[in-house]
């Protein structure tokens, strides 16, 4: 079974049904929810993702969301070496480095984001997720 590891921006999609990016990463989630693949997030962006939708719905409707969506996730530590790794990293974005370096250290097959050109350097696949759907299909 594939590991996909998450970027915040593809949870963010998700939780707060962006369009058009919903439709696509919605398919990953079912996807997850068949157990055809399993998806990983940071600790950091589920805090990231409880910050953001915190802005628009109240604390009670944002902690019922993320409890929910919890179930189809496994959520990675964040630790001492990840942040020594991107604090040390070439990284210009911080909270990427920390995405890529939780992915890399947990055994992830690929990363999925739609900000690929941030994880150019990448050591593992970087995909969108309607590219890697696509892989499925074949």
């Amino acid at each position: 079974m594939k590991k996909l590891f998450l970027d915040t921006n593809i949870v963010l999609d998700l939780l707060a049904h962006r369009m058009p990016f919903y439709t696509e990463t919605a398919k990953l989630f079912s996807l997850a929810d068949m157990k055809k693949i399993k998806l990983s997030i940071s600790a950091l962006c589920l805090a990231d993702a409880n910050y953001i939708l915190s802005r628009q719905n109240p604390e009670s409707e944002v902690r019922k969301i993320l409890r929910k969506f919890k179930v189809l996730v496994n959520v990675l530590p964040l630790d001492d070496k990840i942040t020594d790794l991107a604090l040390n990293s070439e990284f210009k974005d911080f909270e990427d480095a920390i995405q890529y370096f939780t992915a890399i250290e947990n055994d992830q097959d690929l990363i999925i984001t739609r900000n690929q050109p941030d994880f150019k350097e990448s050591k593992i696949p970087v995909m969108t997720p309607g590219e890697f759907i696509k892989t499925i299909k074949k």
